[in-house]
């Protein structure tokens, strides 16, 4: 997807590595918002000018965010 190694729950992709940080599909609009907390999270916008929706992209230097997000987008 968009040219990255994802994850995948139930056939659909749920998240993947961006250069060199994690992106994250968080349908819970709640579990977004707090992941837009993370100092350097925003939202996925892989072509410019239309970040997508559910998608949030956290830094490398946030790593530790990155089981307990993972969870949250498979679930």
């Amino acid at each position: 997807m968009f040219g990255m190694d994802c994850f995948k729950a139930n056939g659909k992709a749920a998240g993947g590595l961006w250069q060199e940080h994690m992106v994250f599909k968080l349908t819970d609009p709640a579990v977004r918002e707090r992941a837009l907390t993370i100092e350097g999270a925003h939202p996925f916008d892989p072509m410019g000018g239309r970040p997508m929706k559910e998608w949030v992209v956290v830094p490398v230097s946030q790593s530790r965010h990155w089981m307990e997000l993972a969870q949250a987008a498979v679930s």
